[in-house]
């Protein structure tokens, strides 16, 4: 059974921390609205911390991440940005506080790695949403989202892809992330199970041969073949290569799913975009796919 950490209510803390790179600005707007929903908000060492392109060294983010984990009066723990790092302290840190006092954990790109984890091992809902590295660039749904999510509002998205779906209807658990950080942790102790599970992908400036060397992997892995329905995000900022791959990044993951009939969504407002609507890992929802139009709520 997942549990689901108790959701926010005004006057809760929350602490922010940086697990991976570094902040290139101050995230004092994105502080700012949070403590306009109610919240005090806790900024941590690694949040101005600074080795090479590290938010600090992995000692010392580990070490703060650690203590929020702890700290029974901390109700949130809000990544501030992602990049590359987390894999490199996931294994330093103790999860048996967590595992008595579950929180909520929100991040995205980089953090799906501690998002992964904690859904496979601690078997706990988290937060796939915006970080405030990317606040100042939301859409205001997409903070909304966030809001709604932490604060245990109900939520359903509707919207119409420009690719063409499979349609199809299914119930089942949110599992997903960022495709090459899954991809990254198979094998390991923090990788999900995907059977019977409804799997959201998306990913940032990866090139089509890569997309689809990542995906050809987790169907030669079986990962792909019992999901109840697969939900396609935001695959953007490709650069082009010197010779053509021939195919978008849809078409390249398409190709890859196309026999196994259960739904497929492309286009859902998800990733490393500006309306980066939020997704709850472990929680149950109902997905809708027509044509051209999805419907996904939260059950």
């Amino acid at each position: 059974m997942i549990k689901q950490p108790p959701y926010l209510k005004k006057g809760d803390k929350i602490a922010i921390v940086c697990p991976a790179k570094k902040l290139p600005k101050p995230i004092d707007h994105a502080i700012g609205i949070l403590e306009s929903w109610g919240l005090e908000v806790v900024i941590g060492e690694s949040v101005y911390a600074s080795h090479h392109q590290f938010a600090g060294t992995d000692q010392l983010r580990a070490r703060d991440i650690q203590h929020f984990l702890d700290d029974e009066s901390i109700r949130a723990i809000i990544c501030g940005r992602g990049g590359y790092g987390a894999i490199r302290i996931i294994d330093e840190l103790d999860f048996t506080a967590f595992h008595q006092h579950p929180k909520w954990f929100v991040g995205f790109s980089d953090v799906t790695v501690l998002l992964s984890h904690l859904t496979a091992q601690c078997q706990t809902q988290c937060l796939h949403a915006q970080m405030p590295y990317t606040f100042d660039e939301s859409t205001p749904e997409a903070l909304s989202s966030l809001k709604k999510a932490l604060f245990g509002e109900q939520q359903s998205y509707a919207y119409s892809s420009a690719f063409k779906n499979q349609t199809g209807e299914a119930k089942g658990i949110l599992i997903g992330g960022n495709l090459t950080l899954l991809t990254m942790v198979q094998g390991s102790v923090s990788e999900m199970d995907f059977d019977n599970k409804i799997l959201f992908l998306e990913d940032v400036g990866e090139q089509e041969f890569s997309i689809d060397r990542m995906m050809r992997m987790l169907k030669r892995a079986g990962k792909l073949k019992n999901l109840r329905a697969l939900i396609i995000g935001a695959f953007n900022e490709i650069e082009e290569e010197k010779i053509s791959f021939g195919q978008t990044a849809d078409q390249v993951i398409w190709e890859v799913v196309k026999d196994y009939g259960y739904p497929v969504c492309f286009n859902f407002p998800t990733g490393h975009i500006d309306n980066n609507l939020s997704m709850i890992l472990g929680a149950e929802v109902e997905l809708k796919v027509e044509t051209n139009n999805v419907q996904f709520k939260y059950l």
